[in-house]
């Protein structure tokens, strides 16, 4: 069963991925903002780090990790807003909006009800704490949120592809690939690749 501090984080990551695509959408929030946001979260980061901040401490004891917050405080909504910058730099605003939805939705998802009924283990990875069942909810979710922004065969194609990835969790070097990296990316390519050699599907 999903713990309440890690239930209270995958429900702050999908009402904040929400919130940014809205904006993304409206045009209220440009790349230099996100870049801002990105850059500012990271030196708060450090700072907190070496000081305890009164506000940032209080938030990340209700949302962040121990472990996060003892060796990088605010990594997951720094790598969110990452991951969202390079999306929206490297694909049309359409994919950019899909890709996002997917890591939204899919990515959250997948772990509160992988963590509540799911019981089949990671058959892409054994020593992943993922199962399939998550994986499997969080792709159809994210293809149902896709569906808002591109047609219905790169909806599924990327969320499934995206989510897969993810179950496998890729590494690069020592390191596995951060999910908010990782997923927004996956499906981007894979919607521009779909473009690019079935443009008539």
């Amino acid at each position: 069963m999903l713990k309440k501090k890690e239930l209270r984080r995958q429900f702050f990551h999908l009402t904040l991925g929400l919130i940014i695509i809205f904006l993304i959408n409206k045009g209220i929030l440009s790349s230099l903002s996100i870049f801002l946001i990105t850059l500012a979260g990271f030196i708060l980061s450090f700072i907190q780090k070496q000081i305890k901040l009164p506000l940032i401490t209080q938030i990340l004891n209700i949302f962040g990790r121990e472990d996060e917050n003892q060796e990088f405080p605010g990594k997951g909504a720094f790598y969110f807003f990452l991951g969202v910058l390079l999306t929206i730099q490297l694909f049309p605003l359409d994919i950019a909006l899909a890709s996002i939805i997917i890591l939204t939705l899919g990515d959250s998802l997948s772990h509160i009800v992988g963590a509540s009924i799911g019981q089949t283990s990671n058959p892409l990875n054994t020593q992943s704490k993922k199962l399939i069942e998550g994986s499997i909810f969080g792709a159809i979710t994210a293809f149902v949120g896709a569906i808002l922004f591109v047609p219905i065969h790169e909806a599924i194609i990327a969320s499934t592809l995206a989510m897969t990835a993810e179950l496998a969790e890729l590494k690069f070097g020592n390191n596995i690939l951060n999910d908010n990296i990782l997923v927004p990316l996956t499906a981007g390519t894979t919607i521009i690749l779909l473009r690019m050699f079935l443009p008539m599907f």
